[in-house]
């Protein structure tokens, strides 16, 4: 059994703005049954983070905010070697529950880690597992894509966006992606998108129908939320999907269910990473083919921002002043 350790993290204590992020002493204790204690090496930086800050998503205090990571096992408690392939000096990631991972050392269930395999760095394991396991769910199960579909995707600068874009691109498809500025444009150009709309100067729905001359999409990933939901609906083809699955601007409204029927027999849905990585199979099922993708060259995860761990306010503020692009950091 191994003794409590001293860490350094990053806690709140109340909800608010980044304000409320303190950078800390925390006790890690000795890993339970089926636990690994993990020394961290990088840290992801997610919306969902600060959705967590805010309260808009509700968590017990005092908390260790973060959902992804990259570590070293240090220690491990009993049968996780029975239970898990994971032992004391494995490269590993995850990107699930229970939060923690703004700290130096944190615990983990053991089957919520993987592997990282060799040619992918512990920066780029830290910030592709949540946005590169999710474009991996969005685009070969919730909808799969396959040759010849033409997609959406919002905000295609952002996160998932980036990634997605390169992988929908190599499957055969023709993407379109939203961005809000010339900067963001010619980084979704160079990953993946056929065609680029600036929303904050083009109506994205009119610009849909040119570019497919009225044909519309098979199917729309939309992590914006509030803002972009009712014209995403409008560039959906008849019996297409709408994905829903994240609100940076503010969660959907009610709406009237008959809007689908009326635009041509849509189909909705509401996804979420936790439910399509809920046991170990899946997990590992989904990260090994992020991990293939990744390691095949037919995506490339840059890391474009880096921030100290004791920073972690002030990336905070950039990530919500829409000031970073693609995939972000945290350094102890």
């Amino acid at each position: 059994m191994t003794a409590a350790l001293s860490s350094k993290a990053i806690r709140i204590h109340k909800h608010g703005g980044p304000e409320v992020l303190r950078w800390e002493d925390v006790e890690v204790p000795a890993p339970g049954p089926g636990e690994v204690r993990l020394r961290t090496t990088a840290a992801g930086l997610n919306y969902i983070d600060t959705y967590h800050r805010t309260g808009a998503y509700k968590v017990a205090l005092p908390a260790v905010l973060g959902r992804e990571g990259a570590g070293i096992v240090e220690a491990i408690g009993s049968g996780v070697s029975e239970n898990t392939d994971i032992v004391v000096g494995d490269r590993v990631a995850y990107a699930s529950a229970p939060m923690g991972a703004y700290a130096e050392l944190r615990l983990m269930p053991a089957e919520r880690v993987v592997k990282v395999p060799a040619g992918i760095s512990d920066k780029q394991a830290a910030s592709m597992m949540l946005k590169g396991m999710t474009a991996q769910y969005l685009l070969r199960r919730t909808y799969r894509v396959k040759a010849g579909d033409i997609i959406l995707s919002q905000a295609a600068a952002g996160g998932v966006g980036l990634i997605l874009g390169q992988w929908a691109k190599s499957l055969g498809a023709t993407v379109i992606g939203t961005v809000g500025s010339d900067e963001k444009a010619a980084l979704a150009r160079a990953n993946g998108c056929d065609h680029v709309i600036n929303y904050r100067t083009e109506d994205f729905q009119a610009r849909v129908m040119e570019i497919t001359n009225g044909k519309k999409c098979q199917v729309v990933y939309d992590g914006v939320g509030q803002d972009t939901w009712a014209k995403s609906l409008d560039c959906i083809a008849p019996l297409g999907m709408m994905v829903s699955f994240g609100a940076a601007s503010g969660a959907v409204k009610p709406f009237y269910i008959g809007e689908l029927a009326a635009k041509g027999s849509l189909y909705l849905t509401r996804p979420t990473l936790d439910t399509y990585t809920a046991t170990r199979a899946d997990l590992v099922a989904t990260a090994n083919e992020l991990f293939e993708i990744v390691l095949s060259g037919k995506v490339k995860i840059e890391v474009n921002q880096s921030y100290a761990l004791a920073d972690t306010a002030q990336a905070h503020r950039d990530l919500e002043a829409r000031k970073t692009t693609g995939s972000t950091v945290l350094l102890p």
